[in-house]
Order: C-alpha cells, then structure tokens, then sequence
C-alpha cells in the first residue's frame, strides 16, 4: 500500500521535470523559427553612412516584439532582432517594446477571426499565465522592469516626458545606455474591462494600439472579417486613452476604426509599424489620405522592415517608403517602425540601421532629415506627449 503514493509522487516529479525542461529549451526553438533576418551582422555600410550614423544624436524604433518570446534581453543572442546588448552597441536612443497577448492559428493578412489562440500555447511552453489577457500583458510588463533592474543601470524603462527629459540628458554625458517604452498591440489585452486601461497604464504601458489581426471589443481589425468602426466600448477606450496621455497607435486598425479615432481624438496619433500603399498596397498599410490625418494630428507614422510591409527583402524597400511618405507629408512626421521580432524575417537586426541610412543617402536625403527620421521625430513627439 505504501508503493503507490510513492509512485504517485514519481510521477509528479518526472512530469514537473519534464515540464521544466520544455519551458528551458522549447521557447528557443519557436524563438529562432520566427524571427530570422536575411543577413546576419557585422553589416557593411559605406563610410559616408557610418559617419553619418554614428553622427546621429538619438535612433528610436517605434516597434518591436522582442517581450513575447520571453528571451534574455540582457544577453547578447544569437538569434532574435533586438536585445539591450544589440540596443547599446547600435547606439540606440529608444526602442518601442510592444505587447502580443493574442494572435489567431493560420495568421494572414487577409481575414482572421479571433476564435483561435497562438499565444496561449505558447506561453504554456514558457511557463507564463495563460488565461486573462490583462495578466498575460502585465506579466510582459514586468518582464521589461526586471531587465531594466538587472541592467546595471545601462536600460531604464520611460514613462513620462520628465523622465524622458532626464534619460536625454543623463544620455548626453554617458552614451552607454539605451531605453524603451511600452505599447500594446490590440486592446483585446483589456478583457473588455475598461478599468484595464488604468491598470496596464500603472503598469508602465504608454501606447495602445486598438486591435491587432483580428476584430475585437473596440472594434474591426484590418486584417478581421467585419471591418466594422469602433464599438460604444472602443469610444470609451480611446477617450480613456486621452485623459491618460496615452499614445493611440492605430496600426492594424480598420480604416473606419482610423477615420472613427480621429474624430474623437485631440491628442497626435502614431502608426507604430506600417507600410504604405504608394509602395505596397495591401489592406494593413496607410493610404494617402491616412498618412495625412496622421500627420496632420502632430502624428508619426512609422515605416516597417519587413517584406509584406514593404513589398521588398531589403533597406531599399523600407527606405522607398519612407521616401514616398515623406514626399507626401515631408520629414517631420516619419519615424522607424521596424516589427523587429514580431514572427518576420527581416533583412536585418537591429543592428543593421546603418543600411536604412546608406539608402536614404543614395535617395538624396539631406543629413538634417535623416536625423528626423531616424530618431529625433520620436525624441520630440515622446517629450510633447507622454504624460
């Protein structure tokens, strides 16, 4: 009789073994599967591009999934797009850490439904929470604090334009740090709950994006099936959003979820990661016309690198993208939005922006605009609008 709870016991322990080592080794696997670049560094650039970029004051990219993948951002990695070591030695001023809680088996760009869950699975393996989609987001939250604690001070996280202030000139006498800030991609992380708007903000998030690849309670996604506007739910949540100084990223939202934002809205959007339909049409990126509202607001609209974004496998693609926005709408009103480990390969990691500034050499931009682009539109509009 004494056998069997012993064996009971066993089995427990092999089983929690088991489980421990999957959450070790299984979250690399799907980590290096999904976020692969076409070239890996050193990248070689000329000597005109390297002197202008090592030139440049402040670099910021508006988005990047690197919190999903629950990879050591303090270590230097062999695979993946963005970490705090790879941040540091591209001299990066701010990167934009973007929160993934729900994502549809099958993802297109076409139409999705939410009634599946990536995320779920894959937070089973990395032995993350899985049910609320509000803990999922904080447990990311906390995720970015911890590293930023553990970083010697070289990674803080800013939350307000007094911080924001203070890190530019703490960066002036010590180049060897670099930050972030927080966005959400798709309010679904909200649980219908409009008190987890106060709730993700005290968790540090200061940018939302309305939906992701499905329709949600706010509304329709560009990628969805209804195409819908915003619900009485999702007005709720944008002015919400406003009263808290909390950026409205309206990537990935249906063009009447866009058009809807902008009639409440009296705060400057942002378009975090996107192409544009002037050099690739699909249903995900801006048209002319949202290009200009977006700047209009005192926005930034924020040019993707990777190959549905911008029709191209290359710098040249995202730098002719940029080129056709700011024809459109001129310099101050562009920024990099990369979707650097956002399941995409792209050319490059992030340590490959000095490829975007060859190319923007070579399409005649002046030195002054490719500052603009590269990171000094984001220092100024993050200084006006964070809390």
């Amino acid at each position: 009789m004494k056998k069997k709870p012993i064996i009971l016991i066993s089995i427990i322990l092999f089983i929690l073994l088991i489980y421990y080592l999957v959450t070790l080794f299984v979250p690399q696997f799907f980590d290096k599967k999904h976020n692969k670049v076409r070239i890996k560094a050193p990248y070689i650039v000329s000597s005109k591009a390297k002197e202008v970029y090592n030139s440049l004051d402040f670099i910021a990219d508006m988005h990047c999934d690197a919190l999903l993948w629950k990879r050591n951002l303090l270590k230097d990695n062999n695979f993946g797009q963005v970490d705090i070591p790879k941040l540091l030695k591209a001299n990066i001023g701010l990167q934009a850490f973007t929160i993934v809680t729900k994502s549809p088996k099958d993802q297109n760009f076409d139409k999705n439904t939410g009634d599946t869950d990536n995320i779920t699975a894959l937070y089973f393996v990395q032995g993350r929470p899985m049910s609320s989609l509000t803990k999922r987001a904080i447990s990311q939250c906390e995720d970015l604090y911890h590293y930023a604690k553990k970083s010697d001070g070289k990674f803080r996280v800013i939350t307000t334009s007094a911080g924001m202030q203070k890190y530019i000139s703490d960066r002036k006498i010590n180049k060897n740090i670099t930050a972030g800030i927080i966005g959400v991609e798709g309010a679904h992380a909200l649980d219908g709950k409009l008190e987890n708007v106060q709730v993700l903000f005290d968790n540090g998030v200061r940018m939302m994006a309305a939906t992701h690849f499905f329709d949600n309670e706010l509304g329709g996604s560009a990628h969805g099936i209804t195409g819908n506007g915003l619900t009485n739910f999702g007005k709720e949540v944008i002015k919400k959003m406003n009263d808290l100084n909390m950026i409205i990223d309206i990537a990935h939202c249906s063009p009447k979820i866009v058009d809807d934002i902008l009639a409440i809205t009296n705060r400057p959007i942002v378009s975090s990661h996107t192409g544009v339909k002037g050099t690739c049409d699909n249903v995900r990126n801006l048209s002319d016309k949202q290009i200009k509202e977006i700047a209009g607001t005192g926005g930034l609209i924020s040019i993707a690198m990777f190959e549905q974004a911008v029709c191209g496998t290359d710098a040249l693609a995202t730098a002719n993208a940029i080129k056709y926005t700011v024809d459109l709408v001129g310099a101050d009103y562009v920024a990099l939005g990369s979707d650097f480990d956002g399941s995409v390969t792209t050319p490059f990691d992030i340590t490959g922006l000095p490829l975007i500034v060859e190319e923007l050499i070579k399409l005649d931009f002046s030195e002054e605009d490719i500052q603009k682009i590269m990171g000094e539109n984001v220092k100024r509009f993050l200084l006006k609008n964070l809390p």
